[in-house]
């Protein structure tokens, strides 16, 4: 299959990497026998042009949606959605349908839908600053409602207190434009589960997340600044493997996801799991994103972890061809 690799000055803070993690994927798709080419899009028109252009046969797409905002997602309520205008064209691509997507952007109806299907996910508020905040139990865990790679989270994004819970809304509002997402704070351990595949084909690999100790601030957050650096780590999930694997396949499930998506998970006070984000457009970059590292743990090859990464990105194009019956 020919793939159309798009991205963009968004691609970083809303899909799978910057550039270079874009000419990675592209290398590992050629070397796969999948060759593939970049197109770079920073307007509505650039994107049209370049699906308009031909010679491919499926599109991947790092954007949700088309903006010049390299600092974070944002709403984008009124603007382009990718996966809209490939539905619309009949365009085969990779990875969930537009209305999956957007759920998954919208961290709020995320919680909402996983909530309705019983998969456990912390109590949660989607909370402006004109909120009645009353109802809130502490210490709670504030986090921008749309954005990703912990963008938005620092040590001073658990709060307890009124006071610091609406400071912390305010801030949120002011950077990005949105509402805040109000859950428990989980305390526990970090989990992430990478699914690749569809139907009887899936599957879901667990791995466990570690920082080392003193990178850590006041609390075991993943705050923005110890994300795409390479000071998180993929290990295996242990005991709670199990665990993981099957709340990750309840949410996988309940949120209608395809060919490739990650779900993270994380330990409540009392030792239960409970999702805390399904991200459609999981890192891509070698080495330092999790999804790389997950597909390594569990798939090493002798020929190291660059032939593992070109073996995840093959996964990933053949499930969603086979989707399409693309050959």
């Amino acid at each position: 299959m020919r793939v159309l690799l798009l991205t963009g000055p968004g691609g970083d803070a809303q899909g799978w990497g910057d550039m270079k993690a874009t000419e990675s994927m592209r290398d590992a798709a050629d070397a796969v026998g999948h060759p593939s080419r970049i197109a770079y899009v920073e307007t509505e028109a650039d994107f049209r042009k370049a699906i308009d252009g031909g010679g491919y046969d499926i599109a991947w797409s790092a954007l949700y949606h088309i903006s010049p905002n390299e600092r974070f997602i944002g709403r984008n309520e009124e603007g382009v959605w990718v996966a809209d205008v490939f539905d619309s064209r009949g365009i085969p691509y990779i990875g969930s349908d537009s209305q999956t997507m957007k759920n998954m952007i919208d961290k709020y109806q995320t919680h909402r839908i996983l909530a309705r299907q019983g998969v456990p996910v912390p109590a949660h508020h989607l909370v402006h600053g004109t909120d009645d905040v009353s109802g809130i139990r502490y210490p709670a865990f504030v986090k921008p409602m749309c954005e990703s790679r912990s963008v938005g989270i620092t040590d001073e994004s658990v709060v307890y207190t009124e006071a610091e819970l609406l400071r912390q809304v305010a801030y949120i509002e002011r950077e990005f434009d949105e509402a805040a997402l109000v859950e428990d704070f989980l305390p526990g351990d970090e989990f992430t589960t990478l699914v690749v595949g569809n139907g009887d084909s899936r599957e879901c690999l667990p791995g466990m997340v570690s920082v080392e100790k003193q990178y850590y601030g006041k609390h075991r957050v993943l705050r923005s600044d110890l994300r795409g650096v390479g000071l998180t780590k993929i290990h295996a999930a242990g005991p709670r493997a199990g665990d993981a694997v099957e709340i990750a396949a309840r949410a996988a499930d309940a949120m209608n996801c395809l060919d490739h998506v990650r779900i993270d998970i994380k330990t409540d006070a009392e030792g239960n799991l409970r999702i805390i984000e399904v991200n459609g457009i999981p890192g891509l970059k070698p080495h330092k994103s999790w999804a790389p590292q997950i597909y390594a743990l569990h798939y090493r090859s002798p020929g190291g972890e660059m032939e593992d990464y070109r073996r995840l990105i093959r996964a990933v194009i053949d499930s969603a061809g086979k989707r399409y019956n693309l050959r």
